[in-house]
């Protein structure tokens, strides 16, 4: 058990009147003490309300008689009451004062009477010694960078809130370096500090906190989607269009640019998106895909005489009779020279007229039209061969049977184009019988690969 105690001095002052002679004594209470008017008796100072900041380096403040202790604070602190009434008791005393007869009201000592204080105290109007506030009055000798705190008796010069004492100077306590008031970042100031934050993050309310800032809802700066993350954003686009260097606005992109296969013919780029179109006599199918348009089922300018032969991205008109003297037209497309004429005798019998379309710059080799005859006679031979249109060598006929034969394109050909190819067939038989037919076959060279 730790136990002080601390007695207060007593004082007697005589004083002597001119009139008459009268003996005044009162009581002054020590230090740590002063003069309880209810009580009558002096009664303790409790400095540990009074003095701020009354004990350091994380002690506590503990309260005694006459002053005070700074303690740990695990410390367990045990009072003995009668030592504290004794205390009380023995801070101070109160003497009688004595008048001649002559003042029957025993009034309160004159105030022309002096009476002595201890330091730091002075006579008041009624007698008695009252503290010296000498931050009030200017007395004190603290320096302009401190802070005068009355006590009793005396006075203490104190340093401001953010800042210590070094030696006899106040110097600014670096809050940063101590523990880790703020969350992310600490700026030091003289006397104090604030707290700053990341980019992408406030201050909460408690100003040390801090809290992300939802961009998205604060103020979007995206210029289509905006997603928010922790201490940022980001921002993403539409489809058909993407980020611009600022990651912030968005771009069209170009589809066309990056693919040379999203459409058929030709890519036309828009804003967001992009289309197909194809070129005339042709639709846009599945979105990306031409299809050939058949004008001869939807709309052409043929005449009566004329038949409509649909090709890869257009029509064209062909008479309805092709023969030419002395051919006779005897069925659809069939002309065939009279054996009364004599002319035909050096002429083939029949000429055939046959259309075709095929796509500009097909693969090569590729088989594309097969001849066959149509009258078959016992003990005859057949042969096939081109007897005109395969100047360049584009075609190969490849007999395939004793009535057959199959023509090969063996170089590519590239549209828009007609070729007029003459496919003939002679025949001959044991008796030195020779006759033969014709199939004139007009080959159009569509002007696309599709």
């Amino acid at each position: 058990m730790l136990t002080a105690m601390f007695l207060a001095a007593l004082i007697l002052i005589t004083v002597h009147s001119q009139e008459t002679e009268e003996t005044i004594t009162y009581t002054q209470c020590t230090d740590g003490y002063e003069w309880d008017p209810v009580r009558q008796r002096c009664k303790d100072i409790d400095e540990c309300e009074i003095v701020p900041d009354a004990c350091k380096g994380g002690m506590k403040c503990v309260n005694h008689y006459g002053g005070y202790l700074c303690l740990p604070r695990t410390a367990q602190i045990i009072v003995n009451e009668r030592e504290e009434a004794a205390a009380e008791s023995t801070s101070g005393r109160n003497n009688v004062i004595r008048r001649t007869p002559a003042d029957p009201q025993r009034a309160t000592p004159n105030p022309t009477h002096q009476i002595q204080c201890a330091a730091g105290y002075e006579q008041s109007d009624h007698n008695v010694c009252q503290d010296i506030d000498e931050c009030a009055t200017g007395t004190d000798n603290c320096r302009p960078d401190q802070v005068c705190v009355n006590l009793r008796g005396s006075f203490s010069c104190q340093c401001p809130p953010g800042y210590q004492k070094r030696g006899d100077q106040c110097v600014d306590i670096d809050e940063c370096t101590l523990l880790p008031y703020c969350h992310h970042r600490c700026v030091n100031t003289p006397g104090s500090y604030f707290c700053q934050c990341n980019a992408g993050f406030q201050l909460a309310s408690n100003n040390r906190t801090c809290v992300d800032i939802n961009e998205c809802d604060a103020n979007n700066p995206c210029a289509q989607q905006c997603y928010n993350i922790l201490g940022s954003f980001i921002c993403q686009c539409n489809p058909g269009f993407e980020l611009s260097s600022d990651r912030i606005n968005c771009e069209d992109t170009d589809e066309c640019r990056t693919s040379s296969y999203l459409c058929q013919y030709q890519c036309v780029n828009e804003p967001g998106k992009f289309s197909c179109v194809c070129p005339e006599g042709y639709q846009v199918v599945g979105g990306r895909t031409c299809q050939d348009i058949n004008e001869c089922e939807t709309n052409n300018e043929c005449r009566e005489d004329e038949i409509c032969w649909n090709y890869h991205g257009g029509f064209r008109c062909y008479p309805r009779n092709p023969c030419q003297e002395p051919y006779v037209l005897t069925s659809e497309n069939r002309c065939v020279c009279p054996v009364s004429n004599a002319i035909c005798r050096e002429l083939p019998y029949s000429v055939v007229y046959k259309y075709m379309s095929i796509r500009s710059d097909r693969t090569v080799p590729s088989d594309i039209f097969q001849i066959q005859a149509t009258t078959i006679y016992p003990n005859t031979i057949n042969t096939f061969r081109i007897k005109s249109g395969n100047e360049n060598g584009e075609f190969y006929l490849r007999q395939t049977s004793a009535v057959s034969a199959m023509l090969v394109l063996v170089k590519s050909l590239s549209g828009p184009r007609e070729h007029i190819v003459d496919l003939e067939m002679l025949t001959v038989n044991s008796l030195n019988y020779r006759t033969s037919s014709v199939l004139r076959l007009t080959i159009i060279v569509g002007p696309y690969a599709f």
